[in-house]
């Protein structure tokens, strides 16, 4: 175990210790006397000497030493009862410490920094067991060292080292909800690193010069690099699972959903590791994604075709049980809760240790022994069982009366108007035969004699290895499945290998109802499928007629209504019309949920994110694989290719007959059948790939190479030259060599592939959505690219904050013009961006500014709409910028319901001030000089083609001028700017007091001064002139401004802000 480093001189009087090993910096010892059969007189010595000392007194036998050349003392990093035990911590100082300590220089450097490395490990190895008061330590130096607030929760804390000019960094990395953290104090040298999850596009393991296991985490624009972990391979899935789960909540245009198992569970470490078994046991065993692993128990399974007990591993879930043998390939068993009869103990024996008896309906029954917690799991799997059974009850009675009566005919039969036709009185029905069976002639001799050895093969492998969904799922199998399943075993094989039957018995007349439901709808997903319909195995005489294509309508039709989340997506097509050609409709609804909701997730939604991944993942594996093909350009011209085969199973490329076979294989082993059958094409034709100048002409040869891939039991046709090996031209052959030379290609390692790969892809999803943004937006504003490009940056940071750190009630989201921020969001970027303060005004301001660019009135604002805001304020000149103030305070943006005070008890405002300007050389007042500009306006506002804005109310104008007193507090030239505005304000009094007059009103015009007050305005023409007559005025609005400059002023600022407003409301909550 690592000990906390003590200092100990490095030569003693005594020769207690024997070094076996050692290298620059580290000694590994043995106590002398342990293990010595020599008999010599200081080993029995030594040895008589730790056997009579009390136990707490014993030294361990072994122990490591940190020896520093050229210095007097050495330190204890480690010991061990057994050399076993130490050796393991000796190997990990080679591989990741020895080589990284010759970068120093200083002796002193390196005793630093291996002991702080050290305990940085024991901290690690006691991290799961913190008490409270050290876990709320270290949430709090978290906040005080990033500022981030208290709600940010800590996931976990590592010590690691960070590779700063290739020099390591030891310190912490704290693993939060949101961000990745690293602190280091070493040396008098403070290093921060603030990475958010939704910043980081790339989580690997790269090897960087002598270093190896260096963990690289990647964000826009840089890399840092992090080694010397306690477990590497954990600190990438932790961090893996972080970046990509955020990415799954922050970017929802994505179209991914947060899994179930973290939706209303607390974000622990804890939650990560049982979170990263299911999808595991999901993806190896195929299991509906709703279903979360409950109970792992080691035990032994009797497997009747080899004798013997197998030893592996039990998983059960909410409604399965499922066995995977402990060598991989050997014996894998799926048995649903719905088809368990019972689950009881045996008696125990020391031949049978803690048996238990699964039984299933069809006279089967499985045995377990050595299952540990034996009670616990039966009484788990009985209630599990009990609760089942009362709710298939409780669905059975709810949808009994919906349930169509099927008469002797195989047919339900129901109302349905097609779009295209004029008969509307024309009967469609649910056929329960396939479609092959109604458009197929005889089958010829030889292949009927073929299938015919096909089914009796199938029929000696029910008797060995069982019949049904609970069939021991062995290496035999898959070879069963890679020769092709007879066309009369097909369907059942497909709803066996896949568990769609299980789904299907589970739901009964649930398709029946959907396509009741979905007939007369119309829909986006409707229309895409009329669409579609005709180009579905246009070849195949089962689509040349009506039946066929209103059979594949009411599939697809029933499975858009059945998920409105994925609703329909091209290549759905293609896929459905083959399984009609050899399952019901029924049972093609249920083999289609089963390959797009579980086996393919994320294939089929509108961005299809999955396919995305997988061609990302194929790419990896291209590189690492098939190396010559994948560092070459052909790997781009592949991209265009590849993506059919994995939307469409392969049924695309390749002949018919050839293709269902790949389907099979896909329905019995999963993606990991496509990944191997990919690769295998491509690595076939590596020298013409690589050869290839013309990317076009590589695309041509695999194109040509599938077309030409036959079943076995066609008639071969010879490949054109450079097409690859003759061997290649049958399919079965083309799967076993995949098999053989991929087959190491397993579904946990594509689950892991997957993880890493998919915050690669969304991010370019969310480059892709910047990019159309400024595209949109750069022609439209005078703003650089780079200004915008920062103002989105921060836009999104201030939308991201909310998600993370809302109330729960955030409305803003992500459109096609980038983030949309509701009104709390925006008046933290107009106090943050706008170049006038407003100071306690600003929320005011705010809020009209608010209310004047929301004009769909849906309460949120576009990038677009705060690019055009800001873009006035910064860019516009004078003019522009004082029209937007005069818009701010008329109505929509000026509201009634605004409490202000009397513009009479306003000295600013009072008219009973006299206006008396004082000018050089005798002139006159204003009088000419305001003529003659209100005439310079009245020629610029015909140009305008705007509609001419309301006059201002002396209500509104009030608002107008507190809104610059304030703009002007702590201006560097406030005296001045206060002095010009109070005369353009009275200037502006007597305007509208003398408009309000009328051209033949005199100075002392009527009692009725008070009635007339309301009719008092002044218009936007006036206001111009009147400012402009003010140098003081003029210089402030013509001031430049500079956006970037201030964005990264706010940027530096944004968390702290956002942590001082959560603090404020929390105390004020």
């Amino acid at each position: 175990m690592w000990l906390t480093p003590e200092e100990q001189p490095a030569k003693t009087a005594l020769k207690l210790w024997v070094t076996e090993k050692s290298n620059d910096f580290f000694l590994l010892q043995r106590r002398r006397g342990h293990g010595d059969t020599g008999g010599k007189f200081t080993g029995m010595l030594v040895g008589a000497l730790d056997t009579v000392l009390d136990s707490n007194a014993r030294v361990t036998p072994f122990r490591i030493l940190l020896q520093v050349p050229g210095s007097a003392v050495t330190w204890i990093i480690a010991s061990g009862a057994s050399l076993e035990e130490v050796k393991s911590h000796w190997c990990w100082l080679e591989v990741n410490l020895l080589d990284s300590l010759h970068v120093f220089e200083n002796k002193e450097d390196i005793a630093s920094f291996v002991n702080g490395k050290i305990k940085g490990l024991i901290a690690d190895e006691s991290g799961g067991q913190q008490d409270p008061e050290g876990s709320r330590e270290v949430a709090v130096r978290l906040e005080q060292r990033f500022g981030l607030p208290p709600c940010e929760r800590l996931i976990a804390q590592l010590t690691c080292c960070l590779w700063k000019s290739h020099v390591p960094r030891q310190g912490w990395l704290y693993l939060t909800h949101h961000h990745l953290a690293f602190y280091s104090y070493l040396l008098g040298k403070e290093v921060k690193v603030l990475i958010p999850w939704a910043e980081v596009t790339d989580v690997e393991r790269v090897c960087v010069g002598r270093v190896t296991e260096v963990l690289r985490v990647s964000s826009r624009g840089r890399h840092r690099d992090f080694s010397m972990f306690l477990d590497t391979h954990d600190a990438v899935a932790t961090i893996t699972q972080l970046a990509d789960l955020t990415l799954r909540t922050v970017l929802p245009h994505a179209g991914l959903r947060t899994p179930h198992t973290l939706i209303h569970t607390p974000l622990t470490k804890r939650a990560l590791e049982e979170h990263r078994l299911t999808q595991e046991v999901l993806c190896v065993f195929g299991l509906p994604r709703r279903e979360s692993v409950c109970e792992v128990r080691v035990c032994a399974l009797w497997t009747p075709h080899l004798r013997a007990h197998t030893h592996g591993t039990l998983y059960t879930t909410h409604s399965y049980l499922c066995f995977s043998s402990r060598d991989t390939g050997v014996c894998s068993l799926l048995i649903p809760l719905s088809e368990v009869l019972s689950v009881e103990k045996a008696e125990s024996s020391s031949v049978l240790p803690d048996p238990v008896i699964v039984s299933v309906r069809g006279r089967r029954a499985f045995q377990m022994v050595g299952v540990c917690e034996r009670d616990t799991l039966l009484h788990a799997l009985t209630d599990r069982l009990r609760t089942l059974r009362w709710t298939h009850a409780i669905y059975k009675g709810q949808h009994t009366q919906h349930t169509p009566t099927i008469s002797a005919t195989p047919y339900y039969t129901f109302c349905y108007d097609t779009d295209g036709e004029a008969d509307g009185s024309q009967r469609h029905v649910i056929s329960t035969r396939p479609l092959i069976s109604l458009h197929q002639s005889a089958m010829p001799k030889h292949k009927s004699a073929l299938e015919r050895r096909k089914e009796a093969l199938w029929q000696e492998h029910f008797e060995e290895f069982g019949r049904g969904v609970h069939m021991f799922r062995t290496a035999h199998l898959h070879k069963l499945v890679a020769m092709g399943i007879p066309e009369s075993l097909r369907a059942e094989l497909w709803l066996t290998l896949s568990d769609a039957g299980s789904e299907m018995a589970w739901h009964p007349g649930y398709y029946a109802e959907l396509v009741t439901r979905s007939l007369g709808e119309v829909t986006v997903a409707t229309e895409e499928i009329e669409r579609d319909l005709h180009r579905s195995l246009p070849e195949h005489p089962a689509f040349q007629s009506q039946s066929g294509i209103d059979a594949l309508r009411r599939v697809l039709r029933a499975y858009a209504h059945h998920n409105t989340h994925i609703g329909y997506c091209q290549s759905m097509n293609i896929v459905a019309s083959v399984l009609l050609l050899y399952a019901r409709e029924e049972e093609v609804f249920w083999l289609l949920v089963t390959i797009c909701e579980r086996m393919l997730p994320d294939y089929f939604n509108r961005q299809v994110i999955g396919a995305q991944v997988d061609q990302s993942v194929f790419e990896a594996l291209l590189c690492e694989r098939v190396p010559d093909v994948g560092q070459t350009r052909a790997e781009c011209a592949l991209a265009s290719v590849t993506l059919s085969w994995f939307l469409t199973l392969f049924l695309s490329a390749l002949p018919l007959a050839s293709g269902l076979v790949v389907l099979d294989s896909f329905l019995c082993r999963g993606a990991p059948a496509i990944f191997q059958l990919a690769l295998c094409v491509t690595h076939t034709h590596t020298h013409t790939l690589t050869a290839s100048t013309d990317e076009g002409h590589a695309l041509m040869v695999l194109s040509s190479f599938l077309e030409q891939v036959r079943h076995d039991e066609e008639e071969c046709v010879c490949l054109d030259d450079g097409a690859g090996p003759a061997e290649h031209t049958h399919i079965t052959a083309l799967l076993k060599e995949a098999y053989e030379r991929f087959g190491d290609i397993t579904a946990t390692q594509l689950e892991q592939l997957r993880s890493r790969h998919r915050i690669t892809v969304l991010q370019s999803h969310e480059d892709t959505t910047k990019e159309n943004a400024l595209r949109l937006v750069t022609p439209e504003v005078s703003l650089s690219v780079e200004e915008l490009s920062d103002l989105y940056d921060f836009i999104k940071t201030e939308h991201l904050m909310s998600v993370y750190w809302g109330d729960g009630v955030c409305v803003s989201g992500v459109c096609s013009e980038g983030y949309q921020l509701d009104l709390p969001q925006f008046k933290s970027v107009y106090a943050a961006l706008s170049p006038w303060e407003q100071g306690l005004h600003t929320d005011t301001v705010a809020r009209r500014t608010f209310t004047l660019l929301d004009q769909s009135n849906n309460n949120l604002l576009t990038f677009t709409q705060i690019a055009h805001w800001l873009d006035t304020l910064y860019c516009e000149d004078l003019n522009v910028k004082i029209k937007w103030l005069y818009r701010l305070h008329i109505p929509p943006a000026l509201m009634d319901s605004e409490d202000d005070s009397s513009p009479l008890k306003s000295p600013l405002l009072s008219t009973a001030r006299p206006l008396q300007v004082d000018r050089p050389n005798g002139e006159s007042g204003y009088e000419e000089q305001l003529k003659q500009m209100l005439k310079d306006l009245a020629k610029e506002k015909e140009k305008d083609a705007d509609k001419p804005l309301p006059p201002m109310t002396q209500r509104e104008f009030i608002q107008f001028c507190k809104t610059l007193s304030n703009m002007f507090h702590g201006d560097a030239e406030e005296s001045e700017l206060f002095q010009a505005i109070a005369m353009v304000t009275s200037l502006l009094l007597q305007i509208g007091e003398a408009g309000q007059r009328g051209p033949g009103a005199g100075p002392g015009a009527g009692p009725e001064g008070e009635v007339a007050l309301c009719d008092w305005t002044v218009s936007l023409a006036q206001i111009l002139a009147s400012l402009l007559t003010e140098p003081a005025l003029v210089s402030f609005f013509e001031r430049p401004a500079h956006l970037r400059a201030r964005i990264a002023t706010a940027t530096q600022r944004q968390y702290q802000h956002r942590a001082a407003t959560l603090d404020l409301e929390h105390a004020s909550g």
